[in-house]
This record gives C-alpha cells, structure tokens and sequence, in this order.
C-alpha cells in the first residue's frame, strides 16, 4: 500500500493498493498503444494546446492543489501555492517556445539539403522525489509530453494523492487516457517497467544511491537517462558583499521547504574577517522565521515530510556535534516522534563531519570560513557533489571570474539559486548528469535524426 500520512499529526488521510504485475502489464500495453495509434503523430499545435489546458487547470485550481502538496509533505501552504505558480509559468514557457526548439535545423553540408529533426522516442519513465511533489514532475513532464512522448510516472510513495492529481490534469487536458499513467509500484517492480520496450527513457530525481541503482538498470537494457542526485551547494560570500541582503538571502534559501530543498545554501562560506558580523545577521533571520502549522499562510518553517528524515537530520548533527561542531544556535525536535525540527546553526565545521560531506535535508544551516579567495574555491569544489553555487560580491567582474572555476552545473550571483524554465538545470559529478529545463531539456528524450538529401 502507498498511505497518504499527514506528516503534522501522522493521521493516515488515504492508502492506495500498489499495482501487480499484470494491472502494470496492462498500464505499460496501454502506453505503447497510445504512443503508437495518437500521440506520436499528434501535431505540435496540438500538443500546445493541451498543455495550455494543463495551465487553465492549474490556475483555476492553485488553491486545491497547493492545500494538497501542504497535506501531503507538510510544505508551508505559501511555499505551496508559489511551486503551483511556477508550474504555470513552466506551461507558459514551453507553450511559447516548443514549436521553435523542435523545429527542424537546416545544416549546411555538401549534399543539397540537410537538415536535423526532432522526434518522440516512446515512453519516458520518471522517479520523483516528495519535496516538490507538483514541481519536479511538471519539470521533466512537460517538455517531455511537447516532444511527442508518453509519460510514467513513479511518484514518491508518501505524496499519492498528488500523483494522482497530476494524472487527472492531463487527463482532462488531453481527454484521452494512456498519455501519463502514475504508476504506484514497489521498488523491485521498476527494473520490469524499464526493461519494457515501449519505455525509451528514465529520468530520476532523488538522491545518488537512487539515481545509481536505476542508472545501472538503463544500461543495462540500453535506455537514455537524465539524473539530478542533490547537492551541497556552496553558498559562498565575499567581505565586500552586501552582507546583510546575503545573510538573508542565506537563511531564506536554506530554509526553503523547511531545508528540503536540492539547491539551497547547504554550506555557507565566509570571508573570515565578515564572519562574526555575518553569524549574528543569520541568528537574527533564523530567529525571525515563523515556526508552525504549514496551514497557516504566515508559517514560514513547518515540519518535515517523514520521521525517518528527521531521524537521519538527527544523526548528521549530533555526530557532527561529536566530531567538535559548535551548536551556534540549538534547535532540533523538541517532542518525541514529532516532525518537527527546530532550525540548527552550526560552525567549526570539519570536512569529514556528516553535516559537510552529506547532503543535509532539513533546517540546519552550517557556516565555514575562508582567508582567501583561493580557499574558498577550494572549499566550495572539495565535495562529491557539484549541482548548484552562489558567490557574493559587490565586484561582478571577479565574481563572475570565481564562478567559472565552481564545480557545478548552476551559479547564482548576488541572489539565491533557483530553477528557472528558461535556463538549463542539472548537476555534475555525483549531483548527476544531463539537463532538465530550457531547450537542452526537451532535447534530451527525442530522437535527433538527421537527413541528407543528394
């Protein structure tokens, strides 16, 4: 069963029996029929117009949707209806460029004419995460479905209702059943849907053992992937930075979805000679975040989605505290069993403490120091992980300098990092490989064919 908990009270809202093998035989035949008989040859103005029904949708209905990402994962419903919104522009984005990124490319060559086109594969099987239970699948989905392909969907088992949500929008947007099916199956059933021929693609976002494990069985059976696996990002802040916008544009990043969040300030690297200055600017905006019910439209950290997050949250900090980190604020869960977690500030930071190596999922923000700019480079590439940066300076030219030397797939300047539609998402090294977003991301699951003509 997949069970839909309230992660406020832990009440079990609803529970969904996981499908055998032969109802997902009959989703994945179902899939392949529609693939084949509608909407591969489903023209681009078409598939437009859905997707413009999917935003109709989505506007119309921000309020349900966002009270059900907050009932499901305990996001701040404020957070919640802001990823909502940011699903509808996604739709607008690609409403408005498909055509042109799928446009065939003339390619000038010896022959008479050449030219590229682009071309749906089949099924593109996605495994999301809980933490942007609207946003993560929105990402992947909708260029996905503008190319021409079908779409699967393996959501994470603790937001069902969202998944199902999400089926339903395209449902009624296209009126035909087959183009997304969410698939509520157990892990040892996802090697079965990948190994099927119709499924051409596996997009996964989650965490690097994950994304491994599935890499492994996509070559296995010889399928394209796209992987985001987190991060660690560096968050790192120069002593001519506007030091006070940046500490608050530090603590809102980190804070984000109660510390949920692949790309916020994982670890905050500071300019020794700010950093007693700049520790009590961010004890000043812990302190004024509003700690409560996710309901409430002024909560602004709210609960974690699991218990077992806030136990592994538990572990990093207290063997971290062991380890000679400096607890500058003490938060943590302050009832037994409660999701709850009270937001952690923590210095004396040591590379192999859990809380720097790791990927921290959860309200605890770290900050180490830097002498120069050549350290902080060094701290900020010395991590398996390479998803996203930020550099903080009032001088852009040396900024944008230390920003091409960061090892990771996306730098912010001046600004917390976020994803856009417009600009390419992804990670290197253990944050994965491959781009969601912009128009690299609905490149990657077509079929880039090219004919020449003598």
């Amino acid at each position: 069963m997949f069970h839909s908990i309230n992660p406020v009270n832990h009440q079990v809202l609803k529970s969904f029996p996981t499908l055998n093998n032969d109802e997902l035989d009959d989703k994945l035949s179902l899939s392949k029929s529609t693939f084949n008989s509608f909407w591969k040859d489903a023209n681009i103005d078409y598939r437009i117009e859905c997707i413009l029904k999917v935003k109709e949708n989505l506007q119309e209905n921000t309020d349900k949707y966002a009270g059900l990402i907050t009932l499901e994962m305990g996001k701040p419903v404020s957070q919640s209806i802001a990823e909502i919104e940011k699903c509808i522009f996604l739709c607008e984005y690609y409403a408005e460029n498909a055509k042109s990124f799928l446009k065939d490319k003339i390619i000038k060559t010896s022959a008479s004419k050449s030219y590229v086109t682009y071309q749906p594969l089949g099924a593109v099987f996605g495994i999301m995460p809980w933490n942007f239970p609207f946003w993560q699948v929105f990402r992947f989905a909708v260029p996905t479905f503008l190319a021409g392909n079908v779409i699967l969907l393996k959501h994470a088992p603790n937001v069902p209702q969202c998944a199902l949500a999400i089926e339903e929008i395209f449902d009624l947007s296209i009126g035909k059943r087959g183009v997304f099916q969410s698939l509520f199956i157990e892990i040892d059933q996802v090697e079965k849907v990948i190994a099927n021929d119709i499924v051409q693609g596996v997009t996964v976002t989650g965490s690097d053992r994950a994304g491994s494990s599935v890499a492994a069985l996509a070559g296995k059976y010889i399928k394209k992937c796209v992987l985001e696996l987190g991060g660690t990002d560096a968050f790192i802040v120069l002593k001519d930075a506007d030091l006070a916008h940046a500490a608050q544009m530090a603590i809102k990043s980190r804070m984000n979805n109660c510390g949920q969040t692949c790309i916020s300030a994982k670890r905050i690297i500071v300019d020794e000679s700010v950093a007693d200055q700049f520790k009590t600017l961010l004890v000043n905006e812990i302190n004024g975040l509003k700690i409560g019910d996710p309901s409430d439209p002024n909560t602004t950290l709210s609960c974690l989605a699991r218990p077992d997050l806030v136990n592994n949250l538990e572990r990093q900090v207290n063997s971290s505290i062991k380890e000679g980190a400096t607890e500058i604020i003490k938060g943590g869960r302050k009832e037994e069993n409660s999701n709850f977690y009270h937001p952690v500030l923590l210095t004396n930071i040591k590379y192999n403490m859990a809380v720097y190596k790791e990927e921290i999922f959860g309200p605890v923000a770290i900050l180490i120091t830097f002498k120069d700019e050549k350290e902080a480079v060094e701290i900020a590439n010395n991590s398996n992980y390479g998803l996203g940066a930020v550099v903080w300076s009032n001088d852009l030219k040396r900024a944008q300098k230390i920003s091409l030397v960061l090892e990771a797939g996306a730098i912010a300047i001046n600004n917390m990092l976020k994803s856009d539609p417009r600009t390419p998402f992804g990670g290197i090294k253990r944050s994965g490989f491959g781009r969601e977003l912009s128009i690299e991301g609905i490149h990657e699951f077509v079929n880039v064919k090219s004919i020449s003509i003598s």
